[in-house]
């Protein structure tokens, strides 16, 4: 009788693990991706609103009528957001324009690809 005792993975057995790891990083990476981005998105986008409802209650205190001109410093160093006097960042490297007293602040990434919009 003939025993044959087997120590290791053959060349087929490396190669079906290697097939298999490869075709689940191609199918994770590109989520990590769109993940990533998403998160962006949705930070922006809560900021965006602490910003509008900040601003809109800096109005409201100093009896600011529609239309009125706002600087990043009036709802900082008031107390109607907390942070830097610069404001926040948006987490894409975006910049915030506030507008006046009734419309919506925006982000300098709104358009396509961003999207960073309040609607």
């Amino acid at each position: 009788m003939r025993s044959s005792s087997r120590r290791g993975f053959t060349l087929i057995e490396i190669m079906i693990v290697v097939l298999v790891i490869s075709t689940l990083t191609s199918i994770a990476v590109p989520n990590f991706l769109s993940a990533r981005s998403t998160a962006n998105r949705k930070t922006c986008i809560a900021t965006l609103k602490k910003l509008d409802q900040a601003k809109e209650q800096w109005a409201m205190e100093n009896s600011k009528s529609q239309g009125a001109a706002v600087v990043m410093s009036d709802i900082t160093t008031g107390g109607y957001l907390k942070g830097q006097a610069s404001g926040p960042k948006c987490p894409a490297n975006g910049a915030y324009t506030l507008n006046g007293v009734g419309i919506d602040p925006t982000c300098s990434l709104s358009g396509a690809p961003y999207k960073h919009t309040m609607n």
